[in-house]
């Protein structure tokens, strides 16, 4: 699996990353699969079902500073900050169920590798016991299947609590008092040490080689990213 690497090393906004997996889908029609990792200022990153507000605390989200995004895949609502790590996976395994196993299994083999006992749950998390330490969310694009996936090394929890918003009765389904109950942070259980010793270890463990993208791959990207900043997408008007 190739390692994608932008041409500068700098923090873009959540959108472009979304825009940057779309773009390795639609242009690099080999059959290799492709990787990459990234982290994001605070944000929150919505489902393509979901309704924004009853799912974003939208007053808080303002008041902090916390800029509110939409994929395109399934799935629940995430908060993201430079403390955890976002991966992204493209791959021309175009069915969803064994592209999401190889994910799992990839990232439970990192997992291992630190001496952590993580398992994968029939819903595509991985549970450190009974809480869960990374979320993931797949869709298909042109042949392609698409896996991202946030894994909690750390995070400002304060934000996590209070800028996602879920149900009472999904909380009460479940049978859990409060979203903290439900996740822990990689950090409680390695001496690895900061988010960059993680991703240096992902790599190394997951990835053989590197496709440098240009400044015309990144213009390209961008111009993708212009859809995904679109309120008629973001809000679904």
């Amino acid at each position: 699996m190739k390692y994608i690497a932008l041409p500068i090393r700098e923090t873009r906004r959540l959108s472009f990353y979304l825009a940057m997996e779309e773009y390795v889908a639609r242009q690099f029609q080999e059959e290799d699969d492709y990787f990459f990792m990234w982290q994001v200022e605070p944000s929150v990153i919505f489902g393509r079902n979901q309704v924004l507000e009853n799912e974003v605390n939208v007053p808080y989200c303002r008041e902090h500073g916390i800029k509110l995004y939409r994929r395109k895949s399934g799935g629940g609502c995430v908060y993201a900050d430079m403390d955890n790590l976002m991966l992204s996976y493209i791959t021309a395994e175009e069915n969803v169920n064994f592209a999401f196993n190889r994910f799992v299994n990839m990232v439970l083999l990192v997992l291992r590798k630190l001496g952590i006992a993580a398992t994968g749950t029939s819903h595509n998390d991985i549970m450190i016991g009974d809480k869960k330490v990374c979320g993931t969310a797949c869709y298909h694009l042109g042949g392609r299947s698409i896996v991202h996936s946030t894994m909690l090394y750390d995070t400002n929890m304060a934000h996590m609590l209070n800028a996602i918003t879920p149900s009472q009765e999904k909380l009460q389904k479940k049978g859990i008092e409060s979203v903290r109950q439900r996740i822990t942070l990689l950090k409680d259980y390695t001496a690895i040490g900061s988010v960059e010793a993680l991703k240096s270890l992902i790599r190394e463990t997951l990835c053989v080689g590197e496709f440098l993208l240009t400044a015309k791959d990144v213009a390209a990207i961008e111009a993708i990213e212009a859809t995904y900043l679109k309120e008629e997408f973001i809000n679904l008007l």
